[in-house]
């Protein structure tokens, strides 16, 4: 189960056994700086678009834990819809080499807790988090619970449980990752990283894919 963890100011953060998720880290006052750091994270995987790493940056934008690997383009067509799943959908179904590459840096990281964030923590974190966790086989209804986990304050806007079963019910998810780019080593990596008994094999070096 998600451990929660208190970064001030940030207030959607929780540790899944080593795969830390979060919202905006700009949020962060000195002594979520501090607790953030203290934690030990190696990476750190960003998945906010450019607009919003120049309008609200990282601050680790100098440091080299730090990606951003956005998962949407100024260029991509709107989507037209207030729909999560179906702007869940879109995002899955157009661009499964973005996910494959935030995932793979996963993957990649050095030995200790990963951090991926974006501006609320929900959806885009979310299905990154979501097919991370469905790529080593955590069951379906684990990877939803984590889901429809949220603030207090998100009340009148809460994650539905069945936007995120709908995601997973028809996908193979390591098969549509190993197509996008992701590699068999890889995998291994993220099962190494997150299973409850690790065998310390070292990641995949970054050229990998």
């Amino acid at each position: 189960m998600p451990t929660p963890l208190s970064w001030p100011n940030c207030r959607n953060t929780r540790d899944l056994g080593g795969l830390v998720r979060s919202d905006n880290l700009d949020q962060l006052t000195a002594a979520g700086l501090a607790a953030l750091d203290a934690y030990g994270i190696t990476r750190i995987v960003d998945v906010r678009d450019v607009w919003e790493i120049e309008t609200f940056p990282s601050p680790y934008r100098a440091d080299p834990r730090w990606l951003n690997i956005p998962l949407n383009d100024p260029a991509d067509p709107a989507i037209g819809s207030d729909d999560l799943l179906i702007q869940y959908q879109a995002l899955v179904n157009n661009y499964p080499h973005r996910f494959a590459r935030a995932i793979a840096a996963i993957a990649e990281a050095p030995p200790g807790p990963v951090l991926v964030a974006c501006h609320a923590g929900r959806d885009r974190t979310g299905l990154v988090i979501a097919l991370t966790l469905a790529a080593i086989g955590v069951p379906t209804e684990v990877i939803v619970q984590d889901y429809v986990t949220a603030p207090a304050e998100w009340e009148h806007d809460q994650p539905q449980a069945s936007t995120m079963r709908a995601i997973l019910a028809d996908l193979d998810v390591p098969a549509y990752l190993l197509a996008a780019g992701l590699t068999l080593e890889h995998l291994a990596a993220l099962k190494n990283r997150l299973s409850v008994e690790p065998t310390h094999q070292p990641p995949p070096a970054p050229d990998a894919h």
